[in-house]
């Protein structure tokens, strides 16, 4: 079931599911109360409490305002202190529920000024202490008493009560006779019923009216305050004759009700009493005590018969119910007394509409009904703090509130503890507010009561919609272009930019700006009134082809708004620059051999304008026919083959000229630079391959014996060449530098005499790379005796294949081992031809006969078998030195190889005549090698003359060595035997290659 003080809006269903769906503020409720307690009379400034702390509410930027609790309250409205002020606060003049009780109601709205959120309302209760600012008094100065003479000792009477406006401990709190003259006769004591305190007067001596008819003391009543207060009076006792029996109630309490606004003489109720006595003692007369002046004012009580009417208007509103008592005395001379209480309770009657209060709230303040409110408030701000009361009670002031007609505005409680009788409510905004559509609301509340009948009421507020700038200007356009060429006038206005704003006043006021921003600073400026904009400096199209800047219309509001719009100027070309390469020259490298119509290089050019004036067509100038250039690309093609060798650089230019009227042009040179291709194989320009070079066997290691050099045509690392030994070198003795010079590393021995050739390859850095190979040849000996035994020597070796090594004496191991066993052989011979001899010796020393036949051939056995010896001073000395070995040993292993030389006669292939095969790894120590073979012929018996055909055949083979450097041949240094010999033996065969094939060879070869 709805709240019955929330709107009903026929119809509006889709609206209200809208609303719900919207983003809201939390509602306001108000927190829980706040109860403090404060004395009375306090003086002006005095801090209470603070309800915002009490309550944990936050204090920064916060408003707080005091709703209720004027004119004695007032709060800071920063900090939320609660003060008392100038008005002092005086219990007993306030309105007080009960004389126990009595509460001072605030309220205080706590606003957030930073967020503008909806206000928290803050109910609190202040418990009014009562403190001793009242003395107690009786009602008159004198108070008359009436005793019966001879009464008995003990008898009790009452006196009549002071009163005291103060409550609890403040109030009444004893009783005392001052002076002596009650002395013997009276006593004083206090009884305490219905926490009131009674003064009873006891009788304490004999009473003699005869004697004394009065009595005046002084009674004094003292209230319990610190300090406490205290009043007199006369006490006057009159002395009478007896009445024996004082009336009597019925009830000790009368209870009743009246209706308020009840007719003057409308009877509540009756109260009876009954005296024993006859006559004047027994008639009774009923009289108030202690009652409020309300109740006497309102109230009538018959002296006779006891009845309680009304005399006057009674409102239940302003008193609810009558509390008092009741005496019922007799007219005896010696009156006597009793008392009741009676409580007259007021039934409520509907007769007041409720009352609809509407007041401001946070920081909206309403003046003359009237309430101002900003647009821009957001939904269920509050506009007014609304209270509905009804002064009846019950069902007659259960009110039901609504806001009548169809505005933007409803009722939500305020307060989770509101009574029945007074309940608040927020009125607060539904749907945002707009100025410009509703300027001003009139909203009428209307509360109706649910008494029989019921009663109404209503009360408006007007709520006038302030407008915000919440309204940003807003340009026509969101994009505006403008076109306009370079090279323009300064100062020139362009366009003229408009904006509208839907607010009004001063809110629609625009100011027109650009947005700043360095690259339009001072370029473009805008009449801050009418917006023309302008251009201030000449624009370059190349600089800049487009600006992009903002506009801004700024309305004169608080807080101002600003629209924006992109303002695009567009800068039209003209034909204003020249074509301009990249570089200022242009440098290409290009590989030799390139085909014709190979790109070579590529050009950029540029022209700052742009479309036709920026179309460019190259040229190349002049133009001999070498080069062509593509246009659109800038390529540059050739139309020759590049030959380093022949030309390494061509020079020439490019001619841009752009397509605008009148045309630009521009020029750059151009440099190619042909780049080497390894095409050129290394050529050796020393030594030759016929050439040899003799060193002595005493050669000291690290000595260079021969150089190697070679020339490239190609350049850079194409003609960066390398040596190397790759063949020929089986003993390590020769090792070449990457300079080409051949040194010895070895200590050269017996066995390293002879010819060594050497397999040089020279190679060059290209890629792949290209080489050539050289023969070097070195003849190790002490001499040089024959040149043309070593002429021969090379000859051969080029005739035989490069895997084969030639290097030192090939026999020279073998024929080692020949010697020792033929040295043996000898030494046996020897040994037998010794014992023969002796023998014979003997034998024909007997018989004195001497055989001389055979010394010849002893002679020239010995000169064939034993060698010229040499001094063996002169080979301990050369074996000291590490050379070679003397020539003794020389001579021995010479004359061995003599005893095993073998003459093989070969066919030739021009002539019939034999030919003598001869071992080449003779010592060519014999100036002739015709003579040498002649004096070491191992057979004598052989006799060669000039007509011998034989004779002239030996002398063809000295004739026809062959000549140097004609054949290229290979050696193996790891063959023995006699077999090594026809790898050196000279034929007359056709050689393994032709010239052309050796000098192809020897000059151009590719890996």
């Amino acid at each position: 079931m709805d709240h019955p003080c929330v709107p009903v809006f026929a119809g509006l269903f889709p609206l209200f599911l809208l609303l719900l769906l919207w983003p809201v503020p939390r509602p306001c409720l108000a927190q829980s109360s706040v109860k403090y307690s404060l004395s009375e009379e306090q003086p002006p400034n005095t801090l209470i409490g603070n309800p915002g702390e009490t309550l944990g509410l936050e204090k920064n930027n916060r408003l707080f305002k005091l709703e209720v609790g004027k004119p004695y309250l007032r709060v800071d409205e920063t900090g939320g202190n609660l003060y008392t002020t100038e008005t002092p606060i005086d219990r007993e003049d306030m309105y007080c529920e009960s004389p126990m009780e009595c509460v001072l109601e605030f309220e205080i709205s706590v606003t957030d000024t930073l967020f503008n959120t909806v206000p928290v309302l803050v109910e609190g209760k202040i418990l009014i202490q009562d403190i001793n600012d009242n003395t107690p008094s009786f009602s008159s100065p004198v108070i008359s008493i009436s005793i019966p003479e001879h009464t008995n000792a003990g008898t009790i009477v009452n006196i009549p009560t002071a009163t005291d406006r103060d409550a609890g401990t403040n109030g009444v709190a004893s009783y005392d006779l001052l002076g002596t003259e009650a002395h013997g006769l009276f006593s004083l004591q206090v009884a305490e019923e219905h926490d009131e305190k009674l003064p009873q007067l006891i009788v304490t001596g004999h009473l003699d009216r005869e004697q004394r008819d009065t009595y005046d003391l002084t009674i004094r009543v003292v209230d319990g305050g610190t300090p406490s207060r205290a009043s007199t009076a006369i006490l006057r006792i009159a002395i009478l004759d007896i009445n024996d029996n004082a009336p009597k109630f019925e009830r000790s309490t009368y209870e009743g009700t009246v209706e308020e606004n009840s007719p003057v003489g409308t009877s509540i109720l009756q109260v009876r009493a009954s005296d024993l006595d006859l006559g004047d003692n027994s008639q009774i007369e009923y009289t108030f005590a202690q009652a409020a002046d309300n109740a006497r004012r309102l109230l009538r009580l018959d002296k006779t018969t006891g009845w309680i009417t009304v005399q006057g208007p009674v409102d239940r509103e302003q008193v609810s119910q009558f509390k008092f008592f009741v005496h019922a005395r007799d007219k005896a001379p010696i009156p006597k007394q009793d008392r009741a209480s009676v409580v007259i309770t007021v039934r409520d009657k509907n007769d007041n509409a409720p009352t609809i209060e509407i007041r401001g709230i946070g920081l909206v303040t309403h003046k003359d009904g009237v309430a101002n409110i900003y647009e821009d408030v957001p939904i269920d701000s509050p506009v007014a703090l609304v209270q509905v009361s009804d002064k009846d009670e019950g069902e007659n002031a259960a009110v039901t509130c609504i806001v009548a007609g169809d505005v933007p505005f409803q009722l939500k409680p305020a307060s989770e503890s509101s009574s029945e009788k007074k309940k608040k409510f927020f009125l607060q905004t539904t749907t945002p507010l707009d100025y410009e559509s509703v300027k001003e609301y009139v909203i009428e509340i209307v509360a109706v009561d649910s008494g029989n009948p019921p009663l109404s009421s209503s009360n408006t507020l007007k709520v006038q919609v302030v407008d915000v700038n919440d309204n940003a200007p807003v340009f026509t356009q969101s994009v505006i272009k403008v076109s306009i060429h370079e090279n323009n006038q300064p100062y020139l206005p362009i366009l003229k930019v408009e904006a509208t704003d839907a607010d009004s006043g001063t809110n629609a006021e625009l100011i027109y700006s650009l947005y700043p921003g360095s690259f339009i600073q001072g370029l473009f400026d805008i009449n801050p009134d009418t917006g023309e904009i302008r251009v201030n400096s000449v624009l370059d199209r190349e600089q800049q082809e487009r600006y992009e800047f903002k506009v801004a219309a700024a309305d004169k509001g608080t807080p101002s708004l600003k629209g924006t719009a992109t303002v695009v100027v567009n800068v039209l070309d003209e034909n204003d620059n020249d074509p301009k390469f990249m570089l200022n020259s242009y440098s290409f490298s290009v590989r030799e051999n390139l085909p014709p119509s190979s790109p070579v290089g590529m050009v950029t050019v540029s022209d700052a304008d742009k479309e036709a004036n920026a179309q460019i067509t190259l040229f190349v100038d002049p133009d001999n026919g070498e080069f062509a250039i593509q246009n659109g690309t800038g390529t540059i093609l050739s139309r020759v083959s590049f030959d380093r060798e022949r030309q390494s650089t061509y020079t020439f230019q490019l001619k841009a000229v752009d397509g605008g009227t009148p045309p630009r042009s521009a020029f750059v040179s151009v440099t190619i630079n042909v780049l080497d291709e390894n095409d050129n194989t290394p050529f050796i320009t020393q030594p030759s391959n016929s050439s040899f070079q003799q060193i002595n066997p005493l050669t000291t290691i690290g000595t260079s014996v021969e150089q190697v050099k070679a020339e490239d045509m190609d350049i850079g690392t194409n003609a960066n060449l390398t040596y190397s030994i790759v063949g020929g070198n089986p003993f390590d003795l020769f090792h070449i530098s990457p300079g080409g010079s051949i040194t010895l590393e070895k200590e050269l021995l017996r066995r390293h005499y002879g010819l060594h050739r050497l397999v040089v390859k020279v190679k060059d850095g290209g890629t792949p790379a290209r080489f050539a190979t050289a023969l070097v040849h070195i003849y190790v000996n002490d001499t040089m005796g024959n040149v043309s035994v070593v002429e021969a020597l090379v000859g051969h070796s080029l005739n035989t294949p490069l895997d084969v090594d030639i290097a030192g004496d090939p026999e020279y191991e073998k024929s080692k081992q020949r010697s020792n066993v033929l040295f043996g052989v000898i030494a046996g011979i020897i040994a037998v031809i010794l014992v023969i001899v002796i023998v014979v010796l003997i034998r024909y020393c007997r018989q004195k006969e001497a055989k001389s036949g055979y010394q010849a051939g002893k002679k020239e056995t010995k000169d064939l078998y034993a060698p010229k010896q040499t001094n063996k001073n002169t080979k301990h000395k050369i074996k000291k030195n590490k050379s070679p070995k003397p020539s003794k040993p020389m001579e021995d292993e010479e004359t061995g190889a003599q005893r095993g030389l073998k003459f093989n006669l070969i066919n030739d292939s021009s002539s019939d005549s034999p030919r003598i095969h001869l071992p080449l790894n003779c010592n060519p120590g014999s100036p002739d090698l015709g003579r040498h073979y002649r004096s070491n012929s191992p057979l004598p018996s052989i006799q060669l003359h000039p007509q011998s055909p034989t004779a002239g055949k030996k002398h063809q083979v000295v004739q026809d060595l062959p000549a140097t450097n004609t054949f290229v041949g290979t050696g193996d240094n790891n063959s023995t035997g006699s077999d090594q010999y026809s790898d050196y033996s000279y034929k007359t065969n056709p050689p393994k290659y032709t010239k052309q094939e050796v000098r192809m060879f020897l000059t151009t070869s590719e890996v």
